[in-house]
């Protein structure tokens, strides 16, 4: 999950709202760690319930990632590009506090 945040983060830096949605490849690569995203979140709700509710959102990311895959042609691309901005930088520092603990 970590890699995949971070990956999307290094895509799109140095994009505006309006740069990412005029880039289709850039779009493609964060949709698709997204969808790794969630998948991560899904499978470890599934091993761990405790620690995945230690990651906000978790039924909200997988439901993201299910639109992504099933839903993609009613994708909307600056919806993405609000949860890149808003989203995806608390459930980086969320799961990177987990990998702490871990540690």
């Amino acid at each position: 999950m970590r890699e995949a945040a971070q990956a999307i983060q290094s895509f799109t830096t140095g994009l505006d709202v309006k740069g990412y949605v005029s880039n289709e490849l850039v779009q493609a690569a964060v949709e698709r760690k997204f969808e790794v995203i969630g998948e991560a979140l899904n499978q470890l709700a599934k091993l761990d319930s405790a620690m995945a509710a230690r990651i906000p959102d978790v039924p909200q990311i997988v439901a993201f990632r299910n639109q992504l895959i099933h839903g993609y042609a009613t994708v909307n691309p600056d919806t993405v590009w609000n949860i890149v901005q808003y989203a995806l930088p608390g459930l980086l520092a969320a799961v990177q506090r987990l990998l702490d603990d871990l540690a």
